[in-house]
Formats: structure tokens, sequence, C-alpha cells
């Protein structure tokens, strides 16, 4: 087997189609939403590993700490001969995986990028050349068919990334995860957790307003890629804690009434002074209600790891 494979399952128009219908379908209800992935172009990832680094964001550092006290216990636990990221990213935080899974034999990394994909890829193998990395382009949201590796097989979802996805759609995605499953293979997941309320609040409204840049950057993805004529200047940004539902919600708030046009999609979108545009949830848990979805998904809850303070966790799950 060759070291490096890449496998593309998205169709090369897909990202454009998907922008145009989720902006199509978010803008002309009420009210208005966009998903979190329209942040990351290449401005939109920098912004965010700029975020990483500020004193505020607390989630990488506090689930890096975990990934730094806890890598030898997850290899021990799982055995896993291959490694499954999903939304992987730069991979920089799974290194400590890959160091510690002495018996790893395959890296199987997916994300959207292929850009990504290939530079992370890259990488790793020139640090670890005896290592295979199969590579797959795909929406891990929309299910996922996995390449024949061998197991045991662990499959990381890092970052507290799910925490974007809503009750339902974090249902169907944990049942799709426990679809792929054998026995013996576990699920490692990252879930940023409950905790003050102006903790949280900082973490999505930073004083130097690098967040407030990355919201409004979705405005500049727009703009590029669908010809709309939107000043971020005319929005302000917006986290909120929603104590109801636990999560954290970032919006776009019209300082005065104004009209979005979007000539590729012939739309104009009309704003309200003081009207928001949600364009992210990030759901913070309980260790309870982790357990409680893991199971309604066919899971069953193994391990349960936090950082020192108690901000973020990690949990490793299998196929009950």
């Amino acid at each position: 087997m060759s070291p490096f494979l890449l496998t593309r399952t998205l169709p090369e128009d897909a990202t454009d189609a998907d922008l145009r219908a989720d902006v199509l379908n978010g803008l002309t209800r009420t009210p208005k939403v966009l998903p979190p992935k329209w942040f990351y172009d290449a401005r939109g990832s920098e912004l965010f590993e700029e975020i990483t680094r500020l004193p505020e964001y607390y989630p990488t550092r506090a689930e890096r700490e975990i990934l730094a006290d806890r890598a030898g216990e997850i290899a021990a636990a799982t055995g896993a001969r291959t490694l499954v990221e999903l939304g992987s990213g730069s991979s920089e935080k799974t290194r400590y995986l890959l160091d510690a899974l002495t018996d790893l034999h395959t890296y199987v990394p997916v994300d959207v990028s292929e850009s990504a994909l290939t530079g992370a890829a890259e990488a790793l193998l020139a640090e670890r050349p005896e290592l295979s990395v199969h590579a797959i382009v795909a929406d891990f949201t929309r299910g996922l068919v996995l390449p024949g590796t061998p197991g045991p097989r662990l499959v990381a979802f890092l970052g507290g990334t799910i925490g974007n996805l809503l009750p339902e759609e974090r249902a169907l995605f944990l049942r799709s995860v426990r679809d792929l499953l054998s026995p013996g293979d576990a699920l490692l997941l990252g879930t940023d957790l409950v905790k003050d309320e102006d903790v949280l609040v900082r973490a999505y409204d930073d004083a130097a307003g690098v967040t407030a840049e990355f919201n409004k950057n979705v405005l500049a993805v727009l703009a590029r890629e669908l010809d709309a004529d939107v000043d971020p200047a005319d929005f302000e940004h917006v986290a909120r804690w929603d104590r109801e539902q636990e999560w954290i919600e970032m919006r776009l708030r019209a300082r005065s009434a104004l009209s979005v046009k979007i000539p590729e999609l012939d739309l104009v979108v009309p704003f309200e002074a003081g009207e928001e545009l949600r364009t992210e949830v990030s759901a913070k848990f309980r260790q309870e209600r982790v357990w409680e979805e893991l199971a309604a998904a066919g899971l069953e809850l193994a391990h349960w790891w936090t950082d020192r303070e108690g901000r973020f966790a990690l949990s490793l799950a299998t196929a009950s």
C-alpha cells in the first residue's frame, strides 16, 4: 500500500451547491440562520487558529491537556491499529494519539478540505514514514464509508465540534458513527462542559475582537462566492448563553434596516434594524447528557476524562 492515498467522496462542485442551498434556505426563513461550516475559508481558518491561542478561549488548551495526560490510557483501552479522525483539519492534536498508539497501522483523516488533508498528511508522513495515511474528502455528517483497514479502529471526533450540531443532528450523527463500529472499535468524543456563564460568553466574545471578525467572515464568504452586496461593518457580533438549551449562540445583528442583494441566487434579503442572523450554536454538556445521547445511539460510555479544571471532557464509548 502506498503511504498516502486520498479518496474523494464529495463531487467537485459539492461545496458550491451546499453554500447556495444553505444561503437560500437559511436567509429566507425566520429567524435567519447559516451553518457554522461557512466560517472556514482560508481566512476563517486563520482566524480560528488565532482564536485557539486567545486567553479567553480555553477549549483547545483543555482538550490538549487531556490528550497529553491520557493518550496512553486511551491507547491501552483501545489497542487501535487504525485511527479515524472526523473533521481532522491540520491534525495537530492528533499527534498525541499517534505517539501513544504504538501498534497503529493506518491513519484515516476525514475532512471536506482536500488541501487541509494533503497538507496534514505530508507533514505527518515526514515525521512518521512508517505510517499509512488514507485521507477521505467527505462530509461526515452525511454518512461515511470507511476504507478497509486493520482493526480495532478508534474513531476520534475532537474539538467539541459535536456541539455545533443541533440535538436531532447529533442523534443522527452518533447513530451513523455507531453503524461504522465493529466489535472492538471505539469512539473518542470531545465535549465542552457546562460552566460559569461569564467564562462561556467571553470564550466567544474576546476582548481583542478576533471572534467578532471570525463571525463576520461568513459575510465575506457570501460576498466572494455569491457576489453578495453586504458590508460586514453593517453588522455587530453577538454571543449569547441560552440557559434552557445550554448552548452558546453566535449571531450577527443588523445595525440598521438594510437589504442584502445576492445576485447569484436572484435573492434580496431584508433585515430590520436589530434583526439577528444566527451563525453558530455551540452546545455545552454534562456527563449525564453525554451518556444519555451515546446510549440512545447504541453506544456505551466506557471512560470519561476531563482536564484538571473540569472544563472539557473526552469520553470513550464502545458499541453496546
